[in-house]
């Protein structure tokens, strides 16, 4: 089992991510499972924490599987995983109503999680972009893509496990790659993780309080 939980995949992949320390990095996790991970690399990189808010558009009868991704923005960006549509036999209608569910679950989020809160500065900055896992890779995408719109310096995706195949068709959507682990026969993510409970609203909250978007250093 390569990590105990979240917190021990964060510290081990802040150590990878070392080279980026004094590169002015701002780090953009996903919520939930993301932000327990990314906590841990703004820590060490002493870099201010920030929220992409993305959502998965599951397959109506197997919500887990990916048939795209939305993710928050003046202009919903929506990256759609069109082999999985059409297997799944889903139809454009269909398609739109889980996506404006979505959405509305993205607004609800923002809301909670980040209120009046500032926002990190992103253009000309180096934006980690940090997850607790890739899977089918349109959540990530999706949330490279939406990035990349904030005008970055330098684009990276850090993760500490990841299918060898979906990662390779990432790194055309950043500038820099970082996975621990990648493995050709993948699974699941909590496959890799000892401890995988979900990431609570609460949680989130608490460790956003730690890391004001403006700041360099974790509050104390």
């Amino acid at each position: 089992m390569p990590f105990k939980d979240r917190s021990d995949a964060g510290r081990k992949l802040a150590k990878a991510l070392a080279a980026y320390h004094d590169q002015e990095p701002v780090i953009l996790a996903l919520p939930r499972g993301g932000v327990p991970v990314a906590a841990e690399v703004a820590a060490a990189l002493k870099a201010p924490l920030d929220l992409t808010l993305v959502r998965k558009i599951g397959v109506p009868i197997q919500p887990e599987l990916a048939m795209g991704a939305v993710v928050d923005g003046g202009a919903p960006i929506i990256v759609r995983n069109d082999d999985v549509i059409r297997l799944a036999g889903v139809d454009e209608a269909e398609f739109k109503a889980i996506c404006d569910s979505e959405l509305a679950e993205i607004e609800r989020r923002r809301q909670r999680y980040l209120g009046a809160r500032d926002r990190a500065k992103v253009a000309s900055c180096t934006a980690i972009v940090v997850d607790d896992g890739v899977a089918t890779g349109a959540t990530t995408r999706a949330a490279l893509r939406a990035t990349r719109m904030r005008k970055p310096k330098k684009l990276v995706l850090a993760v500490p496990v990841a299918p060898t195949d979906t990662l390779a068709s990432l790194r055309g959507d950043a500038d820099d790659v970082i996975c621990l682990e990648d493995y050709e026969l993948f699974g699941a993510i909590g496959m890799y993780y000892a401890d995988f409970d979900q990431v609570t609203d609460d949680e989130v909250i608490k460790l956003l309080k730690r890391f004001p978007a403006g700041m360099k250093q974790p509050a104390v």
